[in-house]
């Protein structure tokens, strides 16, 4: 405990790249806290770290400025480790993209620092003895922006370190992931509060970190109380059979293997279902492609799919309209195509099955599926990054189905990273069909984020998710979080099994993030007054 002791007061006063070496360093450790290896008092260390780094920025020539320059580190690290995997997709075309690869990897982190820079700025700000509830409210104001802005990227919000437990991740069905992320900061944040606060002596530290130790365990101890009170329940007469083909990505965009790969899935569908039991099949993300212009295929599925069966699977789908100019108007000289990432709809008739409807992704992957900037983007030769010539097309928004038995709101890859969008409010489904293909990133840290994403999204809403992933990890989740069963990374297989039943709406599924919204306001606000009535020269 000593030597730990001096080499931090040693870090902490030094300055420059050796104190910013410290940030990088916090950043990475609390990135441990995050799947796959969910090291939750990895998050403590990191930003008790970071807490510490900010309040030394007050004895810098210029405090807001090195505020700033320990976020960004931080972050930097934080983000680096976190969705590193994210790199693993260029090397799919490795002779077209490869090249990219790095500047992927170092780009977005970059990028997303900013975030984190700003977020240490506004706690400098505020107060120059910095305090956790300061802290906090600072850093989840920057999470939410980072979530929002430029359409958001909300991957790794804190509160996905608490979904490696269904347990764990209860809260979030009374105040959301943002919510839950605010309270997981202030805990986590509290040891190097208290050692600002307090000193560095030894009994401060084990205080602080006893404290920590009993916020996590009222965490899980809720957790675990509503979980005891919401048993398992299933429909007796309503089942889904989740696929996993587990095809590489390589060939799973090579168009000549189209065919093959709808066999594969089909292959692992045929099993009959038991009289009486309505049985949605779920393929993954663009499993077969442009379905609704194969008869052939369509005519097979129909055959050899059980009869009192409804097929739900990832497509492409193109449609050919007549252009438009921007006044909108049609001009007859030619027309335009169009394409979606598509989940279609086909209820088994026989022979005669075929798509009765389609849900189109609306929440679309910038530079994956579209490009921003697109003009600029083709002028230094980047215009292949996205798909097809003008990449996806938007979908109109979130949709619930009437299709079968229950009805349900289709989600496609992406679109699960987002919480409190998912289906119509004014529409609420009984489950979730979440349809992805993970396969371009590997067997990475970034599928199983993908997966504890969507156990939050379950949570949230109080709604099973059926989730069918190419190459993993497929699962079969209730609306309690239980993962009832998954199939691993890269791994061939089927689930089937009864559907779970929904549970009654959750506080944050009719209140959306107004909790949050109360606990930032109310924590800068409180900021806010005790700065006004204590001020320091930083803030005069």
């Amino acid at each position: 405990m000593t030597a730990i002791r001096q080499f931090l007061l040693a870090a902490l006063n030094q300055g420059g790249w050796k104190r910013r070496g410290l940030a990088f360093f916090a950043g990475i450790m609390a990135a441990l806290s995050q799947a796959p290896f969910y090291l939750l008092p990895a998050m403590a260390v990191g930003l008790s770290l970071l807490i510490l780094l900010v309040h030394q920025a007050q004895h810098d020539k210029r405090p807001l400025r090195a505020a700033f320059s320990a976020g960004w580190f931080f972050g930097f690290g934080y983000y680096l480790l976190g969705i590193y995997w994210m790199a693993f997709s260029f090397f799919v075309q490795a002779e077209q993209f490869a090249w990219m690869a790095p500047f992927a990897m170092t780009g977005m982190p970059a990028f997303l620092a900013l975030f984190m820079g700003a977020a240490m700025v506004c706690t400098r700000y505020f107060t120059p003895l910095a305090g956790g509830l300061t802290f906090t409210s600072c850093y989840m104001f920057f999470e939410y922006l980072r979530g929002h802005v430029l359409t958001g990227l909300p991957w790794n919000l804190p509160a996905q370190a608490l979904a490696g437990t269904a347990a764990g991740a209860q809260t979030v069905a009374w105040v959301g992931a943002y919510g839950l992320s605010f309270i997981l900061v202030l805990i986590s944040v509290y040891p190097g509060a208290h050692i600002v606060k307090h000193g560095m002596q030894r009994m401060h530290i084990a205080k602080a970190a006893m404290i920590y130790g009993i916020g996590l365990i009222v965490i899980f101890a809720i957790g675990g109380v509503r979980l005891s009170v919401l048993p398992a329940r299933d429909h007796e007469d309503v089942a889904v059979r989740i696929v996993q083909p587990n095809i590489p990505q390589k060939e799973k965009i090579d168009p000549a293997l189209w065919a093959r790969n709808v066999e594969r899935s089909l292959e692992q569908s045929t099993a009959p279902t038991e009289d009486g039991v309505h049985t949605y099949v779920l393929w993954p993300e663009n499993a077969a492609p442009v379905i609704d212009e194969a008869p052939n295929m369509m005519q097979s599925i129909g055959t050899r799919l059980p009869g009192n069966s409804t097929l739900l699977t990832g497509g492409v789908r193109r449609q050919t309209m007549p252009e438009r100019d921007g006044n909108s108007e049609i001009n007859n000289e030619g027309t335009k195509t169009r394409f979606f990432n598509g989940l279609a709809i086909l209820p088994i008739n026989g022979p005669a099955t075929g798509v009765s409807d389609w849900y189109h992704k609306h929440h679309l992957v910038p530079f994956g599926e579209y490009l921003p900037m697109r003009g600029v983007l083709q002028a230094i030769g980047l215009a292949q990054l996205a798909p097809y010539e003008d990449g996806f097309t938007k979908g109109e928004g979130p949709v619930t189905f009437a299709v079968g038995p229950v009805p349900f709101a289709p989600l496609i890859c992406y679109e699960a990273i987002f919480p409190g969008a998912m289906y119509p409010r004014s529409d609420r489904p009984q489950w979730i069909a979440a349809v992805t293909n993970d396969a371009w990133f590997g067997d990475t840290s970034g599928p199983r984020q993908h997966l504890a994403q969507t156990r939050l999204r379950a949570i949230e809403e109080g709604l099973p998710i059926a989730r069918s992933a190419n190459t993993g990890i497929s699962a079969l989740i209730d609306g309690t979080g239980r993962i009832r069963r998954s199939i691993p990374l890269y791994e061939a297989g089927v689930i089937s099994a009864r559907l779970p039943m929904p549970e009654a709406p959750t506080l944050y599924s009719r209140v959306r993030d107004w909790p949050f919204a109360l606990m930032v306001l109310f924590g800068l606000g409180a900021s806010f007054a005790t700065a006004r009535g204590n001020l320091s020269p930083l803030v005069r």
